[in-house]
């Protein structure tokens, strides 16, 4: 779920999940009566997921077939919406073609999550869970084989590593010693959404082998080489939404738009609605009459770009066509005991924008520090009508949502469980998006010489 504040929402996203129902104070009668009855017990389709909504309060429950560890709370805001803590999160629900079943949606998030009532909360819900390290490790294990997947298009037997590292947990054994297995069972999958966090000052997250995370120190460093190197004296970039999106316009009449990230764009900590009105304002002043009446080419950069929400990916596309088009479509694994079954994929499309819009060609420059939803937002220009090329090196491929877990412990973890599509049913997983003319991205060489070949080779192909 690209809702979380951070530079890279693969290392700091955090899931909350949440239920709207009953009738709202000073709603009518008949809003009331169109209201959906959703108190008691309902299942979430995949996600490892129980909720229980009572008294205008909706309890998260996270759920393996070995633990189930009591998650976030949120409390009713409005007739069918509810919000965490200071409105970080907004959840809306969605009645469903019956009683017993229903969906509900994430601002920010893309697609719904279908629930189904069930009779009530599981046998292990009741229970105050073992904390020590046994149970820590067979929750840890448990989530994975449930929810992963990759397994098997990273070539991991998950039930050898299992065999390996169960064996060394015994109730005595200190945190680092826990911590240090935790790790290494994960590490061999190179998955920027597995992150593994003891609240502390043990943490690991990686990236793909050969690529550099996305952080603020990156970011204003490659800033500053692009304003001097590509843009050089007399043009300066033009910044929006906290630095976080820039833009400039080039000679004969071409247009860099440069985007970090897709979340702290009304600053830290923004929630998801502040975001977009800081987005929407950003694109109000790039996307002029004037300026999309003149354009005769747009430089899309991504090369450094930490992900955040997929939703606000699409609003950008939305000032990119002049047409609907399919973007991707988005499955959730949901058999704990096979990893090929997957809820039916819900197709998601670009709309065009009712502001002035451009339509022309367009150059999307990616890398493997293009993260999460700036790899989604790429995958969403691929079907794009107007002229579209992507140019650089391959995205990181991180697409799913990250599942943030719980452990007995008190420890978290976050892991995907999701898969966006092509529609050909492709996904870009762990290899990333490639790009159709590869070009060195940021490399020492690049810098030593004052280089930037995706840039010059993005202007070239717009100039054609």
């Amino acid at each position: 779920m690209r809702t979380g504040s951070s530079p890279t929402r693969a290392f700091t996203a955090v899931i909350a999940l949440a239920l709207a129902s009953g009738a709202a104070l000073g709603a009518s009668p008949a809003e009331a009566a169109q209201q959906p009855d959703l108190n008691g017990v309902w299942r979430m389709d995949g996600y490892g997921t129980v909720l229980s909504f009572q008294q205008g309060t909706l309890d998260e429950y996270q759920t393996t077939g070995v633990s189930c560890l009591k998650g976030e709370s949120a409390q009713r805001s409005g007739p069918t919406t509810f919000e965490t803590r200071g409105g970080q999160t907004v959840f809306r629900v969605r009645p469903g073609t019956t009683h017993d079943h229903a969906a509900l949606h994430i601002d920010g998030s893309v697609g719904d999550r279908g629930l189904r009532r069930i009779a009530a909360l599981p046998d292990a819900c009741r229970h105050t869970a073992d904390s020590g390290p046994v149970a820590t490790f067979d929750t840890f294990w448990q989530t994975f084989e449930e929810n992963y997947p990759f397994f098997a298009a990273k070539h991991i037997d998950w039930h050898a590593v299992r065999d390996e590292y169960r064996p060394k947990v015994h109730p005595g054994m200190d945190d680092d010693q826990l911590f240090a297995i935790f790790r290494d069972m994960v590490a061999p999958l190179y998955d920027g959404h597995v992150v593994v966090s003891d609240g502390g000052h043990r943490f690991f997250g990686q990236g793909r082998p050969g690529t550099v995370v996305p952080g603020p120190g990156l970011d204003t460093q490659i800033k500053a080489y692009v304003q001097r190197r590509d843009l050089g004296t007399g043009r300066t970039l033009q910044e929006y939404a906290s630095g976080r999106i820039s833009y400039a316009d080039l000679p004969g009449g071409q247009g860099y738009l440069r985007i970090s990230a897709f979340s702290g764009l009304a600053g830290p900590g923004a929630t998801y609605a502040a975001d977009r009105a800081e987005l929407d304002k950003a694109l109000d002043g790039i996307f002029t009459s004037r300026r999309t009446a003149h354009l005769r080419g747009l430089i899309l950069d991504l090369r450094i770009n930490g992900g955040g929400s997929d939703d606000l990916g699409l609003r950008v596309a939305e000032r990119l066509t002049d047409r609907p088009y399919f973007a991707y479509a988005k499955r959730v694994r949901n058999d704990p005991a096979d990893p090929s079954r997957h809820t039916t994929p819900q197709p998601v499309y670009v709309r065009p924008s009712p502001t002035p819009r451009y339509t022309g060609p367009v150059a999307v420059l990616t890398g493997g520090s293009t993260f999460s939803a700036g790899e989604t937002f790429t995958q969403a220009l691929m079907d794009r009508p107007g002229p579209t090329v992507r140019v650089g090196q391959p995205t990181q491929g991180l697409f799913s949502d990250a599942l943030e877990r719980t452990l007995p412990n008190g420890w978290t973890f976050s892991l995907p469980n999701e898969e966006f599509l092509t529609r050909a049913g492709k996904t870009f997983d762990g290899k990333g998006i490639p790009p159709q003319y590869g070009e060195p991205v940021f490399t020492q060489e690049e810098f030593d010489k004052q280089r930037d070949s995706a840039f010059d080779r993005a202007v070239a192909l717009m100039n054609t």
